[in-house]
């Protein structure tokens, strides 16, 4: 049997729109793959799990392990999944290899469940259609009925994570597009739950003992190194370096899309430590794929004297573009106000909003964009009337000086009084500075709504894709 493809299967294309659903899915390979029983699988997961260290990495995002025989390969794939034991994903994304059917794409299981011995794991229904709807990826009924490479991961998911849900996903001819397409949708609906992508694969196959070994080292040292193009490469020409070619390379793309990606392997092992022939033996790899995000400048440390002069040059600005239309020709002696900055600056008039203009962006120094920002905001924010001359000795100038913008898939990382937002969609974009969900009272979810309807888009639509951006700002008044 081709390691990739069944003898005989049939060439199909995968339609976007989804064909149908099976409901319950019986397990198909309980009692070849795995125990039949349930005690006695119950009681042999354990005993993997009970010999893998837990908990010991931070930020994982996915897992690589092995789809054999859990007589050859189970001990491998518990180092993985002791990892996650007990934490907090509400489901479980499992990304295998398509054995038996040969089409192109994806095929996204969408709603019922997986039964084993153990039990019945229910299907995410509406991240199912959530990712079905960014990745335009469908439901092929035969992708699923035979497949080993999602079934065997699901006893050990119902042991570690009893009350996640799971969508199972199985990838059919391996290429660039298809990689590309599923990291990207799981990064786009990865803001709906907190959610882990397994990526089922066995590494080499049939190889000499030394030979395994020695292909397997050089293909797990790809992956930590996250040789994206190199592993591809290799998996197109069919090269006898893993069968699991596309789950990997999508968790590992996903990851790097998150932020700073790391893969640690965590267990290596071969069917000849489980009493198999080593003229031919298959290699199993466990690995914890993380994402941590990107580390950004802080905001830039400016003394009492910086932000005195800070409010003195808003002043000035707003004063001269108020009498004369102009703008004051200031230079500072102070090297933190030359330094590029993003900056806000909001006036009100006996607590009453009377202009707020900035720029996201660090596009001048410091001093110049607050000046600029300022002379803005009294005279070109179209909400209100020009600021008059009259009004001058009423107004109160607040500056918001911006970190760099953070862009966030899980809406659970913004902190009320700590994160300003800014939310878009195409040409629509909103902004909240974070005094702003402060001053108001809003919660978390209230601030969100309150950035979309800024941006002109429907209130919730921060939870159907729109980009969400957090900053920070010290705020000088």
């Amino acid at each position: 049997m081709n390691k990739h493809f069944g003898i005989g299967a049939l060439f199909l294309t995968l339609l976007a729109a989804t064909l149908g659903a099976q409901g319950i899915r019986p397990a198909k390979w309980a009692g070849q793959f795995y125990d039949s029983d349930a005690i006695s699988l119950s009681s042999q997961l354990k005993d993997f799990l009970s010999a893998a260290p837990q908990k010991a990495l931070a930020d994982i995002v996915g897992l690589i392990v092995p789809h054999a025989s859990y007589i050859y390969s189970g001990r491998t794939a518990a180092l993985g999944y002791g990892q996650v034991q007990g934490r907090d994903f509400e489901t479980v994304v499992i990304l295998g290899p398509s054995h038996y059917v040969a089409f192109q794409g994806c095929s996204i299981y969408p709603r019922g469940g997986f039964q084993t011995p153990l039990g019945t794991a229910l299907v995410d229904e509406d991240l199912a259609a959530a990712l079905m709807k960014e990745s335009g990826f469908g439901y092929l009924a035969d992708a699923h009925s035979q497949e080993h490479s999602v079934e065997v991961q699901v006893p050990f998911i119902q042991t570690v994570l009893p009350n996640a849900r799971i969508v199972p996903v199985v990838m059919g001819f391996p290429n660039r597009t298809t990689v590309e397409t599923l990291a990207q949708a799981l990064v786009k609906v990865r803001g709906r739950k907190k959610f882990l992508v397994v990526a089922s694969t066995d590494l080499s196959h049939f190889l000499t003992k030394k030979e395994a070994n020695t292909v397997d080292a050089e293909t797990a040292g790809l992956l930590q190194n996250f040789k994206m193009d190199t592993l591809l490469r290799l998996y197109l020409r069919n090269e006898n370096v893993f069968c699991g070619g596309g789950p990997v390379l999508t968790v590992l793309l996903y990851a790097q899309k998150l932020g700073k990606a790391g893969a640690k392997v965590l267990g290596y092992a071969d069917s000849s430590a489980a009493g198999g022939p080593e003229d031919k033996v298959v290699g199993y790899l466990a690995a914890a794929i993380t994402s941590a995000p990107e580390t950004k400048p802080l905001l830039p440390d400016l003394n009492k004297e910086d932000r005195a002069e800070l409010l003195k040059i808003a002043r000035l600005a707003v004063e001269r573009a108020v009498k004369n239309h102009s703008s004051p020709a200031y230079e500072t002696q102070s090297p933190r106000l030359k330094v590029p900055g993003a900056a806000f600056v909001t006036l009100t008039e006996r607590g009453r909003l009377r202009g707020c203009i900035g720029y996201l962006e660090p596009v001048a120094p410091l001093f110049q964009t607050v000046m600029q920002a300022a002379a803005l905001a009294c005279q070109e924010d179209l909400r209100f009337d020009p600021v008059s001359e009259e009004e001058l000795k009423m107004l109160d100038i607040e500056i918001s000086i911006l970190s760099p913008l953070t862009k966030i898939t899980d809406p659970g990382k913004v902190r009320v009084g700590t994160h300003g937002l800014v939310i878009s969609r195409g040409p629509k974009l909103g902004l909240l500075l974070p005094q702003v969900a402060t001053e108001n009272n809003w919660g978390r979810e209230e601030f969100l709504k309150q950035a979309c309807l800024k941006a002109g888009l429907p209130p919730d639509d921060w939870k159907k894709g729109a980009d969400i951006s957090i900053f920070e700002a010290i705020i000088i008044h």
